[in-house]
């Protein structure tokens, strides 16, 4: 269960506060409330979406915690984020939520009651010391946090403080499956702010690549220029939102072919691609997820126009199988259809037919986007992965190539290449809006579109 707030976690040489000293940190302080206007941007929509759950769970106690502060290294912290389910019901997105449990009380024979248990601003007062020398919650070493009433004027629930939830029992969102799904699949449809909180946030990702692009000639001279690309990207991502969605991918050459690759120790080479794959998080913690694959000197060579030019082409594909009513799975195998052609056609598979193209491909094509990089995943497979696209649901369509650079089934100018095109897309009653169209996507327009950043840089 949470800790309570009445356990000081102060450092291992921290010194005793004195009576004297106790008292006098009490003093003189000056009224600094929270404005009462302040409301949580989704306020006017989050009680719809605990409504929504209340009638899949009628009678029973639902339990959604934030989560707790995990410990980096020693006495230092990750980084917190609420989980998104807990942020979806509340509207609650900063770092201060550590440890807050969202709990739907049933009331009367349908429906509940919300009530958020919460760690309140410490009272500055003799005898309390939290506020001054909590090195983990403290007001002086963290921030401040909003008092119960402060709280309830943010999120239109009623809030309790953390220590007074004890050990209740119910369906917990971080031990139920059956919660955690109906949690995820509630979240399947975007309502139209979420919408634009993931438009928000595709834009600031597209003013990202646009400096990563620019900072180019500085990365291209560092010996991990991989890192300087990330970082260049990490700045847009913090100065702009939250942080990034998720860890930077920002691979060269034949890094480019794992598709995790957030070492970024490498040097860049311009004769190498490179594979930056990245997402601006907005405060409201809705994240972007973008691919583009840039050559380094500024222009495709034959080769990777070649391999480029397929999964472009297999993206196509696979963004116009997008229509409400179609199966989630049809875009990946439109996708895929081009792209066992296209090995097929260079000579690499002897037949189009089958799965062998997945030796080159080896994972799907999209996923849903949101909250979560990968949005939705605890939902059931039928509303899902095997369900039809609905208007309003935003994905990812992302094929790519990964050739990897000690295949012999390749031929060796192909070895080491590594392809991917990734755009985020909402899905409409006609069949999909590209929302990062602003980032180019053909040879030609990624082409131009580097040259005119870099000739503006000089």
């Amino acid at each position: 269960m949470p800790q309570s707030a009445a356990t000081l976690h102060t450092g291992s040489h921290d010194l005793p506060a004195s009576a004297e000293l106790s008292r006098f940190m009490a003093e003189a302080w000056a009224p600094s409330a929270l404005p009462d206007s302040a409301r949580v941007p989704a306020h006017a929509i989050t009680p719809a979406r605990r409504a929504r759950l209340s009638a899949r769970f009628p009678g029973e106690r639902l339990i959604v915690p934030a989560g707790e502060l995990t410990v980096r290294s020693n006495d230092c912290d990750h980084r917190f984020r609420p989980h998104s389910a807990y942020a979806w019901l509340t509207g609650l997105t900063g770092e201060d939520q550590a440890g807050g449990v969202l709990v739907m009380e049933p009331s009367g024979p349908h429906g509940h009651e919300a009530v958020l248990y919460l760690r309140p601003r410490s009272p500055r007062v003799d005898g309390d010391e939290e506020f001054y020398r909590d090195r983990r919650y403290g007001e002086f070493w963290v921030g401040r946090r909003p008092d119960l009433a402060e709280a309830e004027r943010l999120t239109g629930i009623r809030c309790a403080h953390l220590d007074s939830l004890g050990a209740p029992t119910g369906r917990n969102a971080a031990a139920d499956p059956e919660l955690a799904a109906a949690l995820a699949e509630l979240r399947l449809v975007k309502d139209a702010w979420e919408v634009e909180q993931l438009q928000l946030a595709v834009d600031h990702t597209t003013a990202g690549f646009e400096d990563v692009v620019r900072a180019l000639p500085r990365a291209l001279a560092h010996p991990r220029g991989e890192r300087w690309i990330e970082g260049v990207f990490g700045l847009r991502a913090r100065a702009e939102g939250n942080g990034t969605g998720y860890e930077t991918i920002a691979a060269s050459g034949a890094h480019a072919c794992v598709l995790h690759w957030i070492r970024n120790d490498g040097r860049l080479d311009r004769g190498d691609l490179l594979l930056l794959d990245a997402g601006v998080e907005t405060d409201s913690l809705y994240t972007a997820d973008i691919t583009r694959t840039l050559p380094l000197s500024g222009r495709f060579s034959p080769v990777q126009r070649q391999v480029y030019e397929l999964v472009l082409a297999a993206q196509d594909a696979g963004i116009a199988a997008l229509r409400p009513g179609a199966r989630f799975r049809d875009f990946h195998r439109a996708a895929m259809r081009v792209i066992s052609e296209g090995l097929a056609e260079w000579g690499v598979l002897k037949d189009a037919r089958g799965d062998l193209h997945r030796r080159y491909t080896l994972c799907g094509s999209g996923h849903m986007l949101g909250l979560d990089v990968h949005d939705c995943a605890k939902a059931r497979a039928g509303a899902y992965l095997d369900g039809v696209l609905e208007e309003g649901q935003v994905l990812t369509v992302e094929p790519g190539l990964y050739l990897q650079p000690d295949d012999e089934t390749l031929p060796a100018e192909l070895r080491g290449v590594g392809v991917r095109i990734e755009d985020d897309l909402v899905v409409t009653a006609e069949g999909a809006r590209l929302m990062s169209g602003a980032l180019p996507r053909t040879v030609a327009g990624v082409e131009e579109w580097m040259g005119t950043l870099l000739d503006a840089r000089a």
